[in-house]
């Protein structure tokens, strides 16, 4: 019995542990959920994104620009996942580093810098035709948002 206290019991907790700090995305719960950055509630399934730490935690919100915003003051080597909607799968989160991104008018977004993300170039110079603005890769986006 002794054995089991002194070396099984702490050896499970140290597995439960292990186990529940999964790296994953999480769903976003449109309408209930708030930004991490800005606090609004998260309600425009083409425009939300998302941050998954090494940990497993996630920091949810509304607009690429607050994902941008808030990640001044991250390190990214303590992130694990850079998730955003892309414009043409409404509430699918994809990778924000293979995203490309287009800074048009005609599209506005929900904190009012017109910033968008898309799963393909191709979608994204489809809009930029349609609605005009500017294309950006993510390291291009970074660099805009690091001031």
């Amino acid at each position: 019995m002794k054995i089991i206290r002194t070396y099984i019991t702490p050896l499970f907790l140290a597995l439960l542990l292990m186990g529940s700090c999964k790296v994953a995305p999480d769903p976003i719960a449109y309408g209930s959920d708030t930004c991490h950055f800005c606090r609004m509630t998260i309600v425009d399934k083409q425009h939300a994104s998302e941050i998954v730490t090494g940990k497993g935690k996630v920091f949810k919100f509304d607009a690429v620009e607050c994902m941008l915003n808030y990640m001044k003051g991250l390190e990214d080597k303590s992130i694990a996942l850079f998730l955003v909607n892309g414009y043409t799968g409404p509430g699918e989160l994809i990778d924000a580093t293979e995203a490309t991104y287009l800074v048009s008018e005609g599209i506005p977004s929900p904190m009012g810098e017109y910033l968008t993300a898309f799963k393909t170039e191709i979608e994204a110079i489809e809009a930029q035709q349609k609605h005009g603005g500017e294309l950006y890769s993510w390291q291009e986006m970074r660099n805009r948002f690091k001031d």
